[in-house]
């Protein structure tokens, strides 16, 4: 069984006059890590807060989220607070965004546990310490205010908040972009080792590909709330078969480019007022053909890549060097 599970999900915003997410399947296994990358508005936040249920209000859904076998779409209001505060848990990309000033460390660490009753004061301020420890800080944090510790050792506290609660599905939503490089590379570190420790799935959303080929052992990228391509990392990378995965991968900088303007995808990705018909990549790809503003793509397997799957019409007019650019 999977830890997550995402069949079919479609979301809905009033005001918009197609889903947010469109038909997305994913899933994340215990101990696994998955990467979901894409532009800014791709849709990628809210497909991993699905997994708590947070959705922007008025929103209507359809599919599957699966946690342990459980649909959280259907929870009730008590399966649901002992889900978020146990099961799943998410780290957000702000930390200071995400903790009250006004309060001390170790009550925020503590607070959820206790008042859920998962822990008494004791269990749970032993709990934090060890997890402190765990994440490369000691005790001493517990006593001071979010403003007292540098942005970095925040992004610590707020992965040791995370794991209070044993969560069997860890949702990092872009938890290294207000980091430097060098506590960037810390962090990414750190929950590869908690993730094995812990046998925790991690879902990990970023726009950084090579974070993502780092990180994970499988990746889904997604455009316009659909799944464009998923697959094994290494794979992935190296020899993709949509279109957009390539137009990314042409577009990240690298230190062995030739000086000279970066390369870049041209054109915006499509405006939620505006209905979808065929391939919603079909207006920036050089490869379009008219069956592509006609025909939706379905996934199909990439022959002799097991695991890998596109969802384009002409997946096999990609070569290795379109990995290359």
């Amino acid at each position: 069984m999977n830890t997550l599970d995402i069949q079919g999900l479609r979301i809905t915003l009033p005001g918009t006059a197609r889903p947010v997410l469109d038909g997305v399947d994913l899933t994340v296994a215990a101990g696994e890590t998955v990467a979901l990358v894409g532009e800014s508005g791709s849709g990628k936040t809210l497909t991993s807060r699905s997994a708590l249920r947070l959705l922007p209000a008025g929103a209507t859904t359809e599919g599957a989220v699966r946690v342990n076998g459980h649909d959280v779409l259907t929870m009730h209001t008590d399966q649901l607070r002992a889900l978020r505060t146990g099961t799943v848990a998410m780290i957000f990309q702000d930390p200071r965004a995400a903790i009250n000033p006004l309060r001390r460390i170790g009550d925020f660490l503590t607070e959820s546990v206790r008042r859920t009753r998962i822990m008494n004061r004791t269990d749970a301020s032993v709990r934090a310490t060890e997890l402190l420890r765990a994440v490369g800080l000691d005790a001493s944090a517990l006593h001071k205010y979010p403003s007292q510790v540098s942005g970095g050792m925040l992004q610590r506290v707020m992965i040791a908040a995370a794991l209070m609660g044993y969560p069997a599905l860890l949702l990092a939503d872009e938890p290294t972009t207000a980091l430097d490089v060098t506590t960037q590379a810390e962090v990414v570190a750190l929950l590869a080792e908690l993730r094995e420790r812990f046998s925790t799935g991690l879902l990990f959303v970023t726009h950084d590909l090579d974070l993502a080929a780092a990180i994970s052992d499988r990746v889904y990228v997604m455009y316009a709330g659909r799944i464009a391509e998923r697959g094994p990392a290494e794979t992935l990378f190296t020899h993709p078969r949509h279109p957009y995965t390539a137009a990314l991968l042409a577009s990240t900088p690298r230190l062995t480019t030739p000086g000279g303007r970066l390369a870049a995808i041209d054109g915006q990705p499509p405006d939620l007022r505006t209905v979808l018909t065929g391939c919603s990549f079909a207006a920036r790809c050089p490869l379009a053909t008219e069956v592509c503003d006609q025909q939706t793509p379905v996934p199909q397997p990439v022959p002799g890549q097991p695991g890998h799957q596109a969802a384009c019409h002409h997946s096999d007019r990609l070569d290795r060097s379109a990995a290359d650019v």
